[in-house]
């Protein structure tokens, strides 16, 4: 049992007062030790790529694959995620990412593979000891609990729905007079984390924003928002995906939920789900790819349970959706080429992009300048409800950076937090 478990359990028997909760910002820190922060993040198996061209022959139908191929403009990219390529890696002429083999023939077909390996999950790591601060499903909920029993006066937590195995999926509001799902009429700002199960840097990105609120609630730049804001944060919208991504003490690679296909394959992308544009670019169709855009347009409880959260909360006016990786501030549209129509909220949302890189040190764009990809949460959550939402591809160079680094990423991303509360209530001052 993880450090964490074990001192929740102890905690049940023998309360901490408020100055030793294990749950705050400082503890959670406490967890990185100096040999972790001095670790190097190892790159997974699948990156590294191998210089050769595949024997069409032998193929596994069964298996993935990391690829390289040409791509030089948002539109190659483009065709090449409709074509079933899951695009990991973006150079200046070429791609990389995970595909299955009639993905990886199609492509040599069109001779643009430059290279590719096979992805051998027992070449993944255990869980070692420089990632045991990241935190699974059950350590997360009971964080987000924790929080908000020691912080009651302005805290709560409360399930938007369940996922497709049954799990919660748990939210941590914070408002000085509403509770759980009351209604509010102050101005609304959401953190949303883990769309994509292996992406486990953007559950602590939220999660540790939680309890940094939390331990630094009485201070004036902070007490002012808790007071005057609606605060939702929801780090793990895709637990059991991320349940089955650590599953076995190895990684998978795994990205999307464990909604079972008609092909026996398992899992729907579950940000190309979003009723803008569906399934029309940079996703597919096919089950077994990464990018399946599911069945229809809110197919999933996931993303049903994130439409209703909007629907029921109109005075959300601000919105971070967290991934990985790429550092990268992205805002709509990613799902069309086109402009959105309103040029008040056009350069609204490219001064609050440039103000968030230059805090975080990322490059902020117009999200469809790397592909367009439809289904997006963001471009939705903009279109049906005006919110002002972005997309935040966090630091990393693969899916899982060692603990050492969440200190770094956490503490820049606090910045940027903090500067999207500062803009809820009046977006385009």
């Amino acid at each position: 049992m993880r450090f964490l478990s074990l001192l929740f359990s102890v905690a049940v028997l023998f309360p901490l007062s408020a100055n030793a909760l294990e749950t705050s910002y400082e503890a959670l820190l406490r967890q990185i030790t100096p040999e972790q922060k001095e670790a190097v993040a190892a790159l997974p198996a699948p990156a590294k790529a191998v210089a050769v061209l595949p024997d069409l022959k032998t193929l596994d139908a069964s298996a993935r694959y990391w690829v390289t191929v040409r791509a030089s403009d948002s539109r190659s990219r483009t065709a090449l995620l409709e074509d079933g390529l899951d695009i990991i890696d973006i150079g200046k002429d070429t791609v990389s990412g995970f595909a299955v083999s009639d993905t990886v023939k199609a492509l040599s077909e069109k001779g643009l593979v430059l290279s590719f390996r096979g992805i051998d999950e027992a070449e993944g790591r255990d869980f070692p000891a420089s990632d045991a601060a990241y935190h699974n499903y059950a350590e997360t909920t009971a964080v987000l609990k924790e929080l908000a029993a020691q912080n009651s006066d302005i805290a709560s937590v409360f399930s938007i729905g369940k996922t497709v195995e049954g799990r919660d999926i748990w939210c941590l509001r914070i408002n000085s007079t509403a509770k759980g799902t009351a209604k509010s009429s102050k101005p609304g700002a959401f953190y949303l984390g883990n769309h994509h199960a292996r992406e486990h840097l953007s559950n602590e990105v939220p999660l540790f924003f939680a309890a940094w609120l939390m331990e630094n609630r009485n201070k004036p730049e902070v007490k002012k928002y808790i007071d005057t804001l609606d605060i939702y944060i929801l780090p793990m919208l895709n637990p059991d995906g991320v349940e089955y991504d650590i599953a076995g003490g190895r990684y998978h690679m795994y990205r999307k939920n464990m909604s079972k296909n008609s092909d026996g394959s398992f899992g729907t992308d579950l940000n190309r789900n979003y009723d803008f544009l569906w399934c029309k670019y940079g996703s597919s169709h096919t089950p077994r790819y990464d990018t399946f855009c599911g069945k229809s347009a809110f197919s999933e409880p996931e993303s049903q349970a994130i439409r209703k959260f909007f629907a029921d909360r109109p005075n959300i006016k601000t919105h971070i959706s967290y991934h990985t990786y790429g550092k990268l501030i992205l805002y709509p549209y990613g799902g069309t080429y086109d402009e959105v129509p309103s040029e008040k909220d056009r350069k609204a949302f490219a001064k609050m992009g440039d103000d968030m890189a230059r805090m975080t040190g990322y490059t902020s764009e117009k999200s469809s300048d790397l592909y367009v990809a439809s289904g997006d949460s963001c471009d939705w959550a903009y279109k049906e409800h005006g919110v002002l939402a972005f997309t935040f591809e966090l630091d990393g160079h693969n899916f899982y950076p060692s603990a050492g680094e969440i200190d770094a990423v956490v503490s820049k991303n606090i910045k940027a937090a903090m500067y999207l509360l500062g803009k809820t209530a009046n977006p385009y001052n």
